[in-house]
């Protein structure tokens, strides 16, 4: 079986490229960087040189491929570029969903995230739930997800493309340099004082069952169909209370 991976040297991609190699896969994943060329060939990988945001680029690394999974995003919670935040996470989904819909590759693997969901407001969103359309968005990264996501997608799906798409919740583990990773590591420091919105609920993934979960949605799930692949709903001040006991420190 042959994968071609986006975003294989990210947080996520990284641990999906290592799980399809040990499986047994042929992964060509698409690299921007030497150093991510070389950090995928170590890791198995047939490097494919190209960017999301330039179609061509990909066309021949995807060609003949058995599924292709789209994980590569922009992600900055906080920032305002939003031209940035569209060319990739919009138009680039774009280029990489339409363009395996054109090669007919038979799975297409869209890593959306529950983030297109925004603030449920104490909902535990399944699939089937949709923000009401008068809510705003909290960031760039969820505005730009949600049209990737029912604008992108969803439309392609609707004209018969083969895309199953994961949305992933919180996700952590080694190598996180989200908000939640650098929380985490200032705790352990002692450099956490003060914790902002204790009472923001999340769920909290491992990074090592997110990937699992990606491949296992490629291999058993449906074409058409979304998964949410999360951990348990908690608040910041009870994930606080767990690094507590795990590490031993005080809380803020």
């Amino acid at each position: 079986m042959k994968a071609f991976v986006t975003g294989g040297t990210g947080f996520i991609g990284r641990q999906v490229v290592h799980k399809l190699v040990q499986r047994g896969y042929s992964v060509l994943a698409l690299v921007r960087s030497e150093r991510g060329a070389a950090e995928l060939q170590s890791a198995g990988a047939q490097v494919v040189w190209g960017d999301i945001t330039d179609r061509e680029s990909m066309r021949e690394g995807m060609q003949g491929c058995d599924m292709v999974f789209h994980i590569a995003a922009w992600y900055k919670i906080g920032a305002r570029r939003q031209e940035m935040a569209e060319r990739i996470n919009v138009t680039g989904t774009r280029n990489v969903l339409e363009l395996a819909y054109e090669l007919g590759i038979p799975k297409i693997m869209y890593t959306s995230t529950v983030a297109v969901y925004g603030n449920t407001r104490g909902i535990v969103a399944d699939e089937t739930y949709r923000m009401p359309s008068d809510k705003p968005f909290i960031s760039n990264y969820d505005r730009t997800k949600w049209l990737a996501h029912y604008e992108v997608a969803l439309p392609l799906i609707a004209k018969g493309a083969p895309i199953t798409i994961v949305l992933p919740g919180a996700v952590f583990g080694p190598g996180d340099h989200s908000l939640v990773g650098d929380m985490m590591r200032a705790f352990y420091k002692g450099w956490l004082f003060l914790f902002p919105g204790p009472e923001t609920v999340l769920s909290f993934t491992h990074v090592d069952d997110i990937a699992e979960g990606h491949i296992l949605a490629a291999e058993k799930g449906k074409p058409g169909e979304s998964y949410i692949i999360t951990g348990p709903v908690l608040s910041l001040r009870q994930a606080a209370a767990m690094w507590a006991q795990v590490s031993g420190r005080p809380l803020p």
